[in-house]
């Protein structure tokens, strides 16, 4: 087995489109009342909508930087690990009986997640619309997001194997 990673994804909490068009219109938003405000009598009111608007998008930045989780296969696992306080997670993939290439939620909006364990699932999630449905022996199924299903899929065959 080779200590060279088989595959390699960074998902970012801060570069999914649909939150950053949400912090964007809000935005917009403080900013066009800000214009109506200052050309009206009370301009300290108007300030405070400025600096909000401002801010706004300046956390739109920064959380663009901010990892949420990184995944790598390797030497017969799947590895992911986040953000500052979040546990290493080891998936070993000879305890895995089925994996399976699927859509990661049907619904528009989904929250990111990490290691949230609901309903026999554990899901990783922060962008993108594909998972990898992962199945072990004990019929515990790891949803896992990501942006590269084919490249992830291709990588998880190949460590099985």
């Amino acid at each position: 087995m080779s200590d060279k990673p088989q595959f390699i994804e960074k998902q970012y909490l801060g570069r999914e489109w649909i939150p950053i068009t949400i912090r964007l219109m809000l935005a917009m938003f403080c900013f066009a009342a800000y214009t109506f405000n200052f050309f009206t009598d009370s301009t300290e009111k108007a300030d405070i909508l400025a600096v909000a608007g401002f801010g706004i998008i300046t956390i739109s930045i920064i959380m663009g930087f901010f990892l949420h989780f990184r995944t790598r296969v390797i030497n017969g696992s799947i590895l992911i690990d986040g953000l500052w306080t979040t546990k290493l997670v080891k998936i070993d993939l000879n305890s895995i009986v089925k994996v399976e290439k699927g859509i990661y939620s049907r619904y528009f909006f989904n929250n990111p997640v990490y290691n949230l364990h609901q309903k026999g699932t554990i899901r990783f999630y922060t962008s993108g619309k594909d998972a990898i449905y992962l199945t072990d022996r004990d019929g515990l199924v790891y949803v896992i997001g990501t942006r590269h299903l084919n490249e992830f899929y291709r990588a998880i065959q190949e460590e099985i194997k």
